[in-house]
């Protein structure tokens, strides 16, 4: 243990050396009442009350239960914790999102339980459909969800005006990957797959919007190592995500650089076709900041400073909330991810209220314009349920000036 300066005051001395067992309790707390609500719900719907199953089925139903209940938080606590441990990582995030799906449908099928009940079918019965029917629903949206999310993304379009943008750069192509998210599941042959894909399109500008990995470049390199064999005929860059600061986001942007990537680290390069320029500016996560990592911190300012007004910005911020400076800046087009959709439906209605837009084009102000990708991998929970992956390939062009 270090030691206190016999110069610093009682009251110091008193907030170091006492933990703050208040906060880490009501912590404690709201994560036990997560997680009884996730496994309650469900143990309540499909076992405990109505179904009236025969004795050995209630008690291996609840058993199983209260086993993933415990198993949930050990697992996320070795995988996630100091120890790192990938195995257990992929149990527990496979325990979650299995989890949250058979909590959301077992809450909706209080719908079912009232139709039946109208219908005049009396419990057991009725209560053994409902169990039946959410057991069923949930096992096939979870192996639905799984080949979603582990297949290589489709290729999404759009195109996108843009008022001021040259002629010679009408057309331009700009492929767009975010949230690869590489981590404990190997994915190394799904990302020389995906990278195929996205040479496929033989863009001009090839984007990594953040969110790489999940662990260290050391950790992650194997799977991250096809980011290399990228091509674009202009530019390749990338900018921090918010997961890039859960490990080592200077190491990300050193190793992207040394891969031959433009890292956006708070700055702007310029491209040029046909005489036509264009700004592409990039910016630190949201987050950056109160990472307490020294020199980062989202700064469009600085990743602009010098530019040309008279030349159009595409700007690569992480996280569509960003989207305030950019409108601020009179930025053209912002691209962003983070969001994944959602991922596992219906988490895309608690995404919007921390982000103004879950996936998509959308405008903002008289000029910016945002794309919001659902991303190209996932995190944790290995599905994607109703949120299917992309790549994103926007055309840009040119839109005739307003009189």
């Amino acid at each position: 243990m270090s030691e206190i300066p016999a110069e610093t005051p009682a009251a110091e001395v008193d907030a170091a050396t006492k933990p703050h067992r208040p906060a880490r309790w009501r912590r404690l707390a709201l994560v036990g009442t997560i997680l009884l609500l996730l496994f309650g719900v469900p143990w309540l719907t499909v076992v405990a009350v109505g179904p009236q199953w025969p004795t050995i089925g209630t008690v291996i139903g609840t058993l199983l239960f209260a086993a993933a209940l415990i198993a949930l938080p050990l697992s996320m606590w070795m995988g996630h914790g100091r120890n790192h441990s990938d195995r257990a990582a992929v149990t527990g995030d496979a325990l979650l999102g299995a989890a949250w799906v058979l909590f959301v449908w077992s809450v909706l099928s209080l719908l079912l339980r009232l139709a039946l009940y109208l219908a005049g079918v009396e419990d057991p019965t009725r209560s053994r459909i409902v169990a039946i029917a959410v057991l069923a629903t949930a096992a096939t949206l979870l192996a639905w969800g799984h080949f979603e999310a582990m297949r290589v993304p489709r290729i999404r379009r759009a195109d996108v005006a843009i008022e001021n943008l040259g002629r010679g750069l009408d057309g331009m192509t700009v492929a767009m990957i975010t949230d690869t998210h590489y981590g404990p599941i190997d994915r190394a042959g799904w990302s020389a797959r995906m990278i195929d894909r996205v040479n496929e399109i033989d863009a001009d500008v090839v984007c990594h919007v953040g969110d790489i990995a999940d662990g260290t470049v050391q950790v992650r390199e194997v799977q991250s190592s096809p980011l290399a064999t990228v091509r674009a005929h202009l530019a390749r860059v990338y900018v921090t995500g918010n997961h890039e600061y859960f490990s080592e986001a200077q190491g990300w942007l050193d190793y992207m650089t040394r891969i031959g990537w433009d890292a956006l680290h708070n700055r702007h390069i310029v491209v040029e076709r046909d005489g036509a320029r264009l700004t592409i500016a990039g910016v630190d996560d949201a987050t950056a900041k109160g990472s307490g990592l020294a020199g980062h911190g989202a700064n469009l300012t600085a990743a602009l400073r010098d530019a040309d007004p008279g030349v159009p910005v595409l700007l690569l911020a992480h996280q569509p909330k960003q989207i305030p400076q950019a409108v601020a800046a009179n930025v053209d087009l912002q691209i962003s991810g983070h969001t994944h959709g959602g991922q596992i439906w219906p988490f895309n209605f608690l995404v919007r209220l921390d982000q103004p837009v879950v996936h998509g084009l959308s405008r903002h102000g008289a000029r910016t314009q945002l794309y919001t990708s659902r991303g190209t991998g996932f995190w944790g929970p290995p599905f994607r349920v109703f949120a299917p992956s992309e790549i994103t390939v926007l055309t840009l062009r040119t839109a005739p000036r307003a009189d």
